[in-house]
């Protein structure tokens, strides 16, 4: 009897889901992908694992028997890489880690490439995924750790099947049209009059952005909804509103935009995840460890930015950012 690694992961998807869909969208794969692994897995079992209700595929009593020790086998597996990596003189392994745009531009080149200097046997690859979707696919065996985030007006609820690395903390500013609002800094109240341009509200990051807004007892006029930073920063470039934007993000803003503080105490923490029996896989910590490198240098490191957190706000960007027609733009 042949059992694949592959195939058992998506029997547990199916065990734990119950549908070829919910499975084949938790592994990144399509559903017909699913559906044909999981025959051949049959057909390599020798036994009936599935049966057909409707439109859906159960599991078979035989099927449930061996999901069950599919969750075993793989943790196995997982504590085997663990062993192998732990006993060796020096660090070897393979680690696929979930991003989104702002760190993968943001924090990802520069710990990558110190950690090719410091552990070139660690090679890790990278997933972009939507920052709601990556701490369930550590959870589910997709990727070996992720970026996840916090905002201080919205905590994630937290898996207790995952452990979690702080990494750093951001601040929010305001991102306008250049020369749209000529003071050092700004609060949401302030900007009410302005268009703006959101994420969506079914995102961590536009929910929060939602809540702030009622916080501050304002009803915006939203009227750009997109995912990314980079592109809202484009629409804010070309005149049609205003929006926010976080430390990482600044990176990707183009010309036309001005950065503004913001009054309001709104920020966001980055961390990492990884799962609760992966915590002590020396390459996950090592890699860990390099991001967080990556962010001290970045001026967002966790002991800086939660230090600023409890007291005020700091209104102004980084230093950086700073130019002598209005202290916020490119120049």
């Amino acid at each position: 009897m042949d059992l694949s690694l592959p195939r058992l992961r998506m029997l547990r998807e199916l065990h734990r889901r119950g549908t070829i869909t919910a499975a084949a969208s938790a592994l990144h794969y399509t559903a017909s992908a699913v559906s044909q692994q999981l025959a051949q897995l049959e057909r390599d079992v020798g036994l009936r694992l599935f049966e057909r209700r409707g439109r859906r595929l159960l599991l078979t009593d035989r099927g449930v028997l061996l999901a069950e020790h599919a969750e075993e086998i793989l943790a196995s597996v997982e504590r085997a890489t663990q062993a192998l990596e732990e006993a060796g003189e020096s660090v070897t392994a393979k680690v696929t880690a979930g991003v989104w745009a702002s760190v993968a531009s943001g924090l990802v080149p520069d710990a990558l490439t110190a950690l090719a200097r410091t552990h070139p046997g660690i090679l890790v690859r990278t997933k972009e995924l939507a920052p709601e979707s990556t701490a369930a696919a550590v959870r589910d065996g997709a990727l070996d750790l992720s970026f996840v985030l916090d905002y201080s007006n919205y905590p994630m609820t937290w898996d207790r099947g995952l452990e979690r690395a702080v990494i750093g903390v951001e601040r929010i500013y305001a991102a306008v049209p250049a020369g749209a609002v000529p003071a050092s800094s700004v609060t949401l109240a302030e900007l009410a009059e302005h268009p703006w341009i959101l994420a969506p509200g079914r995102s961590h990051f536009g929910h929060a952005v939602r809540l702030a807004f009622q916080s501050a007892g304002i009803g915006p006029r939203i009227d750009h909804e997109v995912e990314e930073q980079a592109t809202a920063m484009a629409m804010v470039a070309a005149g049609l509103g205003v929006t926010l934007v976080s430390d990482l993000g600044l990176a990707l803003r183009p010309q036309g935009v001005d950065i503004v503080g913001l009054g309001d105490a709104f920020t966001r923490t980055v961390s990492l995840a990884y799962r609760t029996n992966s915590a002590r896989r020396a390459a996950l910590l090592i890699v860990v460890n390099a991001v967080r490198d990556a962010a001290v240098d970045k001026g967002i490191g966790a002991e800086i930015a939660l230090a600023a957190t409890g007291t005020e706000p700091e209104a102004s960007p980084p230093d950086s950012l700073q130019a002598p027609r209005n202290g916020l733009g490119l120049g």
